[in-house]
């Protein structure tokens, strides 16, 4: 069913968009093809277990993170504490258990990352559509900006940025926030280039709609599908520079659990409780291959122009 708006003559007119039913068809053509897709359903299951346990480390952790017992340090995975506690994956140079540690830091990375990924993706959107929608001086100083945001290490920006404004949670996340915008603002202002010159994009100007709207209600849209792909492979990206930063001291502080730091505590006992440094490592490396297939799958699905391609090859 075709928008109708008023026009500037003070009459209705339609607006040549796509109609409700042709949206519904490609929306039922996506379920389909996903459910279709075998690799996608078992990334989404294993994605969304992860992302489940970590929501619910509180309750299904065994001990508290900081709780210490001297007496237990560093003993290996499966031994039996005094109190009849079994510590599945061990404990670490203080005696804390290794797997309720790894359930928090787990949390703590979905967090930093949703989060993250949540800001970098607003703010992308919105400098991309602005960019590729006006074009002229808005897409010059925009892609500008994107330049000089690529010309700069972001490890180099995160160490800036936790040195001048110091380490946490919240500048951990602004930190992935804006290094990660750029990724989303190409992206979308290169949909949007091709956007605007199309003939329901015309239409909702010949029918007297302003800019914003036509950006926000028929261009947005639109582009939603490559930044659902971006988004979803960037979230690695984000838990991996996390653990970086957490590893090297400057994310997430004592005596707060993180994955990152975890590991760096655990280095310096590989020859004599490997399983500190281990199992943290492994966490990281699931929770960011869960994500990436994920995305894959996303992108197989959502791409026409890339599932096109596999069933040409």
């Amino acid at each position: 069913m075709a928008d109708v708006a008023r026009g500037a003559n003070g009459t209705e007119g339609s607006v040549p968009t796509q109609d409700a039913g042709g949206t519904a068809g490609r929306e039922r053509g996506i379920r389909t093809k996903f459910l279709r897709n075998r690799s996608a359903i078992g990334a989404l299951i294993a994605f969304a277990l992860i992302v489940l346990v970590g929501a619910l480390s509180p309750w299904v952790a065994p001990l508290r993170p900081d709780t210490v017992q001297l007496g237990l340090r560093n003993m290996p995975p499966g031994v039996l504490g005094d109190d009849g506690t079994r510590y599945l994956l061990g404990t670490d140079f203080l005696g804390r258990d290794v797997l309720t540690r790894m359930l928090y830091g787990l949390r703590i990375s979905l967090i930093v990352g949703f989060a993250s990924i949540g800001l970098g993706l607003l703010l992308g959107v919105t400098l991309g559509l602005t960019a590729g929608f006006y074009g002229k001086a808005w897409d010059a100083v925009i892609m500008r900006l994107v330049d000089i945001q690529l010309s700069f290490p972001t490890i180099l920006i995160a160490i800036a940025w936790a040195a001048f404004v110091g380490p946490g949670i919240v500048s951990i996340i602004a930190i992935i926030a804006l290094t990660s915008w750029v990724e989303y603002a190409r992206v979308v202002r290169g949909a949007t280039l091709s956007l605007r010159e199309q003939a329901f994009v015309e239409g909702a100007f010949a029918v007297g709609l302003r800019s914003p709207v036509v950006m926000l209600r028929h261009v947005l849209p639109n582009v939603l599908s490559p930044v659902i792909i971006v988004a979803t492979l960037q979230l690695g990206r984000a838990i991996i520079l996390e653990s970086t930063l957490s590893f090297l001291g400057l994310g997430i502080q004592p005596p707060m659990p993180s994955l990152g730091s975890m590991l760096a505590d655990g280095r310096r006992y590989l020859d004599t409780a490997w399983w500190v440094a281990t199992m943290p490592g492994l966490a990281i490396m699931f929770l960011v291959l869960s994500s990436n297939l994920l995305g894959d799958s996303l992108r197989d699905v959502l791409d026409p122009r890339h599932a096109a391609g596999d069933h040409k090859r």
